[in-house]
């Protein structure tokens, strides 16, 4: 069974920089691909980064450069760097864990709110 807790998000000043934890139950870790997603008011939930179980790792155009996702297998956890952020940006972002279509699992997600 798999249970997914993200912590790290906050109030931040545009321009600054939050690091995003979830961190991982279960024993499925390591063999499956790890996503963050966010979902602003009024709109749709969007993938804003991914990392498969190869390190391979997967962007949105708006946060490329700006955003870095990792992972510790040792840990279960999978982090988001968040740096230079802007007002955008702000949104509920939750982590996502997918072993196969059929086997995936979305935590609570953990606000990030930057002002301008």
């Amino acid at each position: 069974q798999v249970q997914l807790v993200e912590s790290g998000g906050g109030l931040v000043q545009a321009g600054g920089s939050l690091r995003l934890s979830c961190a991982a139950s279960g024993t499925i870790f390591r063999i499956s691909t790890m996503g963050w997603y966010r979902q602003a008011p009024g709109n749709q939930r969007e993938l804003v980064a991914a990392v498969t179980s190869g390190g391979s790792t997967n962007y949105a155009d708006s946060v490329k450069g700006r955003f870095t996702i990792s992972r510790d297998n040792a840990k279960n956890t999978v982090y988001l760097q968040m740096n230079s952020l802007k007002p955008e940006d702000t949104a509920v972002y939750y982590c996502h864990l997918e072993r196969t279509y059929y086997m995936a699992y979305w935590g609570q997600g953990t606000e990030v709110t930057v002002s301008s």
